[in-house]
């Protein structure tokens, strides 16, 4: 009787502390609302599996990053020229991730560099079924939860398989970018392209969006 006094006592603390978090947020799930509570706790975790690859010896893409094309997630084409002379983050994103709490420090990290970082988002359903929704559920929950602003691509496949987007087919082929053959190891993993159009960083899911590796990269 001790024992499920106890973990009642324990459940009704988590329940009081996801309540608290989520206080503002009624566009989520419970399961969503779960994640985002405990979400500094798997940043926390993820600190030892980190993994960034960076290109020390400069080298430039085979093919030309300003001549790809995606579409925006409400269905337009994004003009991929107005990016020359800025740095570009892209990650590939998911809305019941334990990592999705990153939208939030993307969001800071996109508002605090508008005049020199564009970030795009590419929501994806390749790890465990984490992105279920439509590109409009998808666009609305980033909206009403994170204030999300910065670009979102229409959903579609990041992993090397068919379909997979023509963006990360260029992130992910070094015989495309010149060097890197890195695909998406989880949701969340983060590509940096400089202002000449040249991939320069790959960070993994753990990697803070708003932490020091990031921002010293964007110097």
């Amino acid at each position: 009787m001790k024992s499920i006094a106890i973990g009642l006592i324990v459940l009704g603390t988590i329940s009081v502390y996801v309540a608290i978090v989520n206080r503002n947020n009624k566009h989520s799930s419970v399961k969503q609302k779960i994640l985002k509570a405990f979400y500094p706790a798997i940043m926390k975790l993820g600190q030892t599996k980190s993994m960034i690859l960076v290109n020390n010896s400069k080298t430039e893409p085979i093919i030309d990053f300003y001549s790809l094309s995606f579409q925006q997630i409400d269905g337009t084409p994004f003009d991929m020229q107005q990016l020359k002379g800025k740095k570009v983050l892209i990650v590939n994103t998911a809305s019941e991730c334990g990592f999705t709490g990153q939208y939030e420090a993307l969001e800071k990290l996109y508002q605090q560099n508008l005049n020199r970082l564009v970030i795009i988002g590419f929501p994806a359903n390749d790890f465990k079924a984490q992105e279920k929704g439509s590109n409009e559920e998808i666009q609305r929950f980033c909206k009403k939860n994170y204030g999300v602003s910065f670009v979102l691509a229409e959903k579609g496949i990041v992993v090397k398989k068919g379909n997979q987007q023509q963006i990360f087919q260029w992130l992910s082929q070094q015989e495309k970018n010149g060097w890197c053959n890195q695909q998406p190891t989880w949701n969340f993993c983060k590509y940096l392209i400089n202002e000449n159009g040249t991939l320069t960083h790959f960070f993994s899911s753990s990697v803070d969006p708003f932490g020091k590796e990031i921002t010293t990269a964007l110097q």
